[in-house]
């Protein structure tokens, strides 16, 4: 039986905790341990009234084993189906690499905080990110595609640890093909490997900015966050369009078991995309 909710777009103010169950429809895989888990709704009511928005995440349970908090990895102008893009490192998300096409997840959300889209129109964005960082900021790539007048440049900064490891290569030449720039690394090459080597903030160390007119957008290890920080702050773009999205351990989705407290915030209901000006007071407190 699938049970019914008042706002098919978001969870049920009356049974927040309540997943609502979604097939597998396609898995797609991106790169060792990682796939793309294509979600359909079982209710058409709900598979028609879904909306998210980009840096947003869902609640994905394996019945009878848990629930871990994914980002939605798809074009949010799409909502017929869902993507989410699990790299498998635990119990829930090591039972979900192991379903097929036609099983069934709970989901439930969206939840938190979005890349802020709108407040971007006519900048210059440059996107930091790194391994598995990259599929909360992929709904920010779709939406360029289809509103690319609306924004300036447009630059991915992307690394991962070997070739192997980069997500969503057969995407980079419709991103090239809309006019965005694509700087791609790798922490380790092998013999096939023709690209860079090296880190993110270097390859950030190496792009020109126009700190009045640029909003960053990171996401990935939070060492790699910090130097892309650090980069930003020193080409003088200001703190308030620097934004970060931060994991944390979130179990609940509407900040009630305090797992994920930063500080005062709390990052599934707060964040997990943040302003750095919020963040600053708290960046070198132990385990930020």
């Amino acid at each position: 039986m699938i049970p019914s909710i008042g706002l098919p777009h978001a969870i049920s103010p009356a049974q927040p905790m309540q997943p609502y169950w979604a097939e597998i429809t396609e898995i797609v895989h991106e790169a060792p341990g990682v796939s793309t888990y294509w979600l359909q709704f079982l209710d058409p009511d709900l598979r028609e009234g879904f909306h998210f928005k980009a840096g947003q995440f869902n609640m994905v349970s394996v019945p009878g084993l848990g629930e871990a908090a994914i980002s939605i990895s798809s074009d949010m102008e799409d909502g017929h189906r869902i993507g989410h893009t699990i790299r498998s490192v635990g119990n829930v998300t090591s039972a979900i690499s192991r379903m097929n096409v036609g099983d069934v997840l709970g989901v439930r959300g969206p939840f938190g905080s979005w890349w802020a889209l709108d407040e971007c129109v006519g900048k210059d964005i440059v996107i930091a990110a790194g391994g598995i960082g990259l599929p909360p900021i992929r709904p920010v790539l779709y939406y360029v595609l289809h509103h690319r007048q609306d924004f300036g440049k447009v630059i991915v900064l992307y690394g991962a640890r070997t070739p192997n490891d980069l997500q969503f290569t057969s995407e980079y030449k419709s991103w090239q093909d809309a006019d965005i720039e694509i700087n791609v690394t790798v922490d380790r090459g092998d013999d096939a490997w023709q690209g860079r080597v090296g880190v993110v903030p270097i390859l950030f160390y190496h792009t020109r900015v126009d700190p009045r007119n640029t909003v960053i957008m990171t996401c990935g290890p939070e060492i790699m966050i910090r130097f892309v920080i650090f980069e930003a702050l020193a080409r003088r773009v200001p703190p308030e369009r620097i934004l970060v999205s931060l994991e944390r351990n979130m179990r609940c989705g509407l900040g009630s078991c305090g797992h994920c407290q930063l500080g005062p915030f709390f990052v599934c209901k707060d964040g997990p995309v943040f302003s750095f000006d919020k963040l600053q007071p708290y960046v070198n407190v132990e385990e930020f």
